[in-house]
């Protein structure tokens, strides 16, 4: 990055006197910095898609949590015009921080006039498309509109030189279709990476929060100067387009490169129309100026009125259809946004007739509370790879929840289906659905056992068709697994195998507990069944210990391979015979040796661990006997005189201590007057049981050899 304090051209001394009326000193420094900016040459370099890269700045740009980027114009993607990856950190952090800056109102899109329809088939397509909408002329759907304005805020005005939102929910029988356009085009950008940056540029100035609902300042044409990919939606917002007399007499476009898909899964490119049946009409910019002092609300009031008296506003739905061959001969993307096609060479079918018949009942119910989302698409209409629409797929649920402050926003009234729905989402703020029965997760098999079992996919669902360009077969979009993943249970053999016996013992005890706990039978059998493809032993224990026979093997998708055992694997084969980080519990009593304690506590801190002192009374020691049992240590030692151990064998607390170490392999270290103690809970005499002197050595490791006589009666 350049040195601009060792620039001469920066030197104050030598920049040129400012223009006449900038008298004091801020007007002054203002006009000399405004003079260097003008004499500077931009550090500007030209991406391959014709995108600006800027180098120079004030620093290096990072994410949320300091990580330089590299390329903030450009989103991650399977090649250069596959989908958008989830793998992008910098698309998704970015888009999220820029879905959650304001609450609740729309960041764009903000100004809203909504009302109610109907959508009639005039021309049924079901060569074109499998959706069920368009199967037969006549079939229609109830409707809600959304008309807006882009860069104003809720309150502003109607009538500024603005794109316009055209938003349109069908409640179709196989769910919601959001058809989520504007009424241009094109859109300014080409990738959804850039939709932050462009809103955030034509938007209020940081600073001053001004000009409102305007681009008619700095920011906005900085950003247009800087961004070639802009100018063809500039043009149309220059245009009269920007001044519409009425929504009424505005044209709608879905922006985006669409796909139809038939019954036979053939695939057309599809862009959406919306034509008024009253034609279009502008205002002219003195008009929309004063309309704006007469009345903010001109468009919406329009609108209401219009319905009101009966007059309801009418448009036909229209398609251009088009091919690969088609798309591969044009000189241009059909996948960039900024484009459109010409109707001269692609005619517009028209295929249905929106009319709007009903104002809301409700404003913020209905027209404000209104969630399009661009994914809603019934089976039969489908995306492309257009980096932009991609973008959109993901900001516009992720707004959603910011606004409505809840994951459940499709239960609000206004975005709920029409149709039958059901999936296995649950929970949730303001869940208004009353979900009865266990079934929230796919797939189960309660039906087994008389319960609901919920919903299923189904063939006829939404299926994302394969690329139209199959010269790019190695990136096709497709929901399948790959077959290199069929193999399930080679490394579950693998881990099996490799632990010692002990481990081995402890999984088995594991499984015939947790499978002990399961009331439906069918699933202990199916996962017994599935155990077999591990090891068969394993198996057999389990089933021994659960009371079952061996149900049949089931059949795997891919044959396990028997693996060399790993030894990394095992714990007990890598665990250190060491006393460091560990703790040894000393139980003692009013009449315990002090020089033994002292002694014993000395051995284990050279040893490197840690002495906890345990008595029945809680001033003797580190801790008290019933709040303190042998768990909470590593090693136990018992510095007891006989006549302590007799009294210690009619209190439940230090019987615990004892039998729990023994129980759990602990090393256990004791004076010869505690052996009445030790004979109570049936300490069994082995090499973890010691004399005192030994048991820093001793209490290095477990000893699992008892646990074939503790837990004799398991399998």
């Amino acid at each position: 990055m350049t040195d601009r304090k060792n620039r001469p051209d920066m030197d104050p001394q030598n920049l040129p006197e400012p223009p006449p009326g900038a008298k004091n000193g801020k007007m002054k420094a203002a006009a000399r910095a405004s003079q260097t900016a003008m004499d500077t040459p931009l550090d500007l370099t030209m991406g391959s898609g014709g995108e600006t890269q800027q180098r120079d700045g004030t620093g290096v740009m990072t994410t949320d949590h300091g990580v330089p980027i590299s390329d903030n114009q450009n989103s991650l993607k399977a090649g250069p015009r596959g989908p958008a990856l989830l793998e992008d950190f910098v698309l998704r952090e970015k888009i999220f921080h820029f879905d959650h800056e304001r609450i609740p109102e729309r960041i764009v899109h903000a100004r809203g006039s909504g009302a109610h329809g109907t959508f009639t088939v005039t021309r049924a397509i079901p060569e074109l498309t499998r959706a069920a909408l368009f199967q037969k002329e006549g079939n229609s759907c109830d409707t809600f509109t959304r008309f807006s304005t882009v860069a104003g805020s809720k309150g502003s005005k109607d009538t500024p030189r603005d794109v316009r939102g055209f938003a349109t929910k069908f409640y179709t029988e196989e769910g919601n279709w959001d058809l989520v356009g504007n009424n241009f085009a094109p859109f300014f950008i080409q990738d959804g990476l850039k939709f932050p940056d462009l809103v955030h540029a034509v938007k209020p100035e940081a600073d001053r929060m001004f000009p409102q609902a305007a681009s008619a300042h700095d920011t906005f044409w900085d950003f247009v100067g800087l961004m070639p990919e802009t100018m063809h939606t500039v043009m149309w917002l220059m245009s009269d387009r920007a001044l519409p007399r009425s929504f009424r007499m505005m044209e709608g476009f879905g922006v985006h490169t669409f796909r139809l898909v038939n019954a036979q899964g053939d695939a057309s490119f599809v862009k959406f129309h919306w034509k008024p049946r009253l034609g279009m009409q502008s205002l002219l910019w003195d008009e929309a100026v004063k309309i704006s002092g007469a009345d903010p609300d001109f468009n919406r009031r329009d609108l209401w009125e219009a319905i009101d008296r009966g007059d309801f506003p009418e448009y036909d739905l229209g398609i251009q259809v088009f091919d690969q061959d088609f798309a591969e001969a044009q000189f241009y993307d059909v996948l960039d946004a900024t484009k459109l096609i010409p109707e001269e060479e692609v005619p517009i079918q028209i295929i249905g007739t929106l009319q709007l018949n009903r104002n809301p009942d409700n404003f913020f119910a209905e027209t404000e509370q209104v969630a399009f989302l661009p994914q809603n698409v019934p089976p039969g209409i489908d995306f492309t790879d257009d980096p932009l629409l991609q973008g959109r797929l993901f900001s516009y649920l992720d707004t959603q929840k910011s606004r409505l402050g809840t994951a459940n926003f499709f239960q609000i009234p206004i975005n709920a289906p029409r149709c039958p729905f059901a999936n296995m989402q649950r929970d949730g703020m303001m869940q208004t659905l009353i979900h009865k029965g266990r079934a929230n997760y796919e797939p189960n098999s309660l039906d087994k056992a008389g319960e609901d079992q919920g919903p299923r996919p189904s063939e006829q669902g939404f299926q994302t068709i394969r690329r139209m360009d199959q010269s790019e077969d190695a990136n096709q979009k497709l929901r399948v697994r790959a077959e290199s993943f069929r193999d399930h249970f080679s490394h579950a053999r693998l881990f099996y195998r490799s632990q010692t016996r002990v481990e081995q013992d402890h999984i088995v005890s594991a499984f015939t507990f947790e499978l002990s706990k399961v009331d439906l039978p069918h699933v202990r059998l199916a996962v017994l069944a599935q155990l077999r493809n591990v090891d068969e032993t394993m198996a057999a224990r389990v089933a021994e210990g659960l009371a079952l026979d061996l149900p049949p093997r089931a059949t795997p998708a891919s044959e396990p391979v028997d693996m060399p055992a790993s030894d990394a694997l095992s714990i007990m084969k890598n665990a250190p015979e060491t006393l460091e980080g560990r703790k040894v519990g000393i139980l003692m009593d009013d009449d315990s040796s002090a020089s033994e304690v002292e002694a014993l506590t000395a051995a284990i801190e050279d040893a490197g661990g840690v002495a906890v002192t345990i008595a029945p009374r809680r001033g003797m020691g580190d801790g008290q006997l019933d709040g303190t049992p042998s768990v909470t240590v590593d090693a136990i030692a018992l510095i007891l005189t006989e006549a302590a151990a007799h009294k210690l064998c009619q209190h439940k607390p230090a019987l615990d201590f004892v039998s729990d170490a023994f129980a759990h392999c602990k090393a256990i270290g004791h004076s010869s007057g505690a052996q009445p103690l030790l004979d109570k809970v049936g300490v069994v005499p082995d090499a973890g049981v010691v004399a005192l002197k030994a048991l820093p050595a001793a209490a290095v490791r477990r000893y699992h050899d008892r646990e074939a006589v503790i837990w004799a009666a398991h399998p």
